[in-house]
């Protein structure tokens, strides 16, 4: 038997291939859009894929299993679990096979068995694995969203993000269920799921790749519970704000994607004229620079948001899925930007420019201030600005300067209203980087008096005595 891991970091992701070495078949767990990376590997170790399985209808990231459909002529292996509500669909020119609790497959000499486990999504499935040629018993279990190293999938995405109501209770108590019946599995047995630290879809993952079923009935906190509504209250509690694109991504992946050969072509932008033009259109300008590179000098009317470790998450935040979008980007990442654009289905992606060469087509740029910890408690001392922490609510809730107003930076675009613009707004978040985003996304809608705090709450409250 074969078992590779691949992750995405910028996502959070995990995903697997697992082949039977004797047979030269593989399948892919959980697969991200991207699948390049599956097909070398198959490629290197011999083995043709003949299936991709998925653990639920996923809100985070676009599927690569109708991609491999298309492809290679894959069998889809999803879940007919849950209500008709949340059923795939344009399953008619695919293969597929729909797995209910307790039914089995085989890949070569391996076996998948599917065990339901609902709490995170109504269809959830986990898939666990024996390898019959070198055991009588499983090896280990893909749990998908269901339980992570030292956490559990939340059970609120489907009224956060989707807007169905009543069903973040419902999905808790299912987890409790879940929980219970996954305790009576072996406690040898390896657990590899399919999202680790920073993911949205738990409040505390970790950032291990994999553990055991008894590793996590001894510190998991989720498996620390005895009552149902001990457990509900506790999950519920302090979960971060899911991304606007989880809405997106959870439709895309029940009707299915287009695929990347039917995608726009992305078009060379040489002239600053092109770029200002865009501009002018209300087209959606993003310059993926670091910060201080940005805010020293930008076009404007662009909106920075890095590429780095964070760039999926906060593009999915902040970009507008109806509308196309152009970048300026080192050109050595263009193909990076792009999958990583494509990962949570932001297809429009019609124009890029070199953005050092753009900038220095200019005569004049925008540009925003930093502020240090002591200029901004002047500031604010003499009563010459607002503050704006961008921050998620459950760090404000922890601990905030005083009087300061709170708009998670994700909400930002829809909240302009909220803004006290009356005085200079000194715009924070806990290290500097959402603030940034933030700032940008403020000059971007007209709003210039601002300045933004880089050292955040996190040296403020080392700095500033109570």
């Amino acid at each position: 038997m074969l078992l590779r891991y691949f992750y995405d970091d910028k996502l959070a992701h995990a995903s697997y291939v697992v082949g039977c070495q004797a047979t030269g078949e593989a399948v892919v767990v959980d697969p991200m859009r991207d699948i390049n990376p599956y097909v070398e590997l198959a490629k290197k170790e011999n083995l043709k894929i003949v299936g991709a399985l998925e653990t639920h209808i996923h809100a985070d990231f676009v599927s690569g299993s109708r991609e491999l459909a298309d492809r290679f002529g894959t069998k889809m292996y999803i879940s007919d679990e849950g209500d008709k509500d949340w059923k795939y669909q344009n399953l008619d020119n695919v293969s597929h096979q729909l797995m209910k609790d307790g039914d089995k497959f085989n890949i070569g000499n391996l076996v998948f068995e599917v065990m339901h486990t609902p709490g995170h999504t109504p269809e959830s499935i986990s898939f666990i694995l024996t390898d019959t040629k070198a055991a009588d018993l499983p090896l280990g279990i893909f749990t998908g969203d269901f339980v992570f190293v030292g956490d559990v999938g939340r059970p609120d995405l489907l009224e956060k993000a989707a807007g169905i109501q009543g069903t973040s209770a419902a999905g808790a108590k299912d987890m409790f269920k879940s929980i219970e019946r996954f305790k009576d599995l072996p406690e040898y047995l390896q657990v590899w799921p399919a999202h680790g630290a920073g993911s949205a879809c738990g409040k505390s993952l970790g950032a291990v790749p994999s553990t055991t079923v008894g590793y996590e009935k001894l510190f998991n906190w989720a498996f620390q519970f005895k009552d149902e509504e001990s457990f509900t209250e506790e999950l519920l509690a302090g979960q971060p704000e899911p991304p606007y694109y989880f809405a997106v991504m959870k439709s895309v992946n029940k009707v299915g994607p287009e695929l990347i050969a039917n995608l726009p072509e992305l078009k060379p932008i040489d002239r600053l004229d092109d770029i200002k033009n865009l501009l002018e259109q209300g087209e959606q300008v993003l310059d993926l620079r670091p910060a201080d590179a940005f805010s020293q000098g930008f076009i404007p009317g662009t909106i920075n948001i890095p590429f780095n470790k964070s760039f999926s998450n906060w593009a999915g935040w902040v970009v507008d899925y109806k509308k196309p979008v152009y970048i300026l980007v080192n050109p050595e990442a263009l193909d990076e930007v792009v999958i990583a654009l494509h990962s949570i289905g932001i297809d429009e992606v019609l124009g890029y420019a070199d953005a050092n060469a753009i900038i220095a087509q200019a005569d004049k740029l925008d540009k925003y201030d930093n502020v240090t910890i002591e200029e901004a408690k002047e500031m604010i001392d003499n009563g010459e600005a607002n503050v704006l922490d961008v921050r998620n609510k459950t760090e404000y809730d922890e601990g905030h300067i005083e009087n300061a107003d709170h708009i998670m930076v994700g909400t930002l675009k829809n909240r302009l209203e909220e803004v006290d613009a009356s005085k200079t707004v000194i715009v924070h978040c806990q290290g500097g980087a959402r603030s940034a985003i933030a700032t940008s996304l403020l000059k971007a809608k007209g709003i210039d008096n601002i300045v933004n705090m880089p050292g955040g709450y996190s040296k403020w409250s080392t700095e500033v005595k109570a």
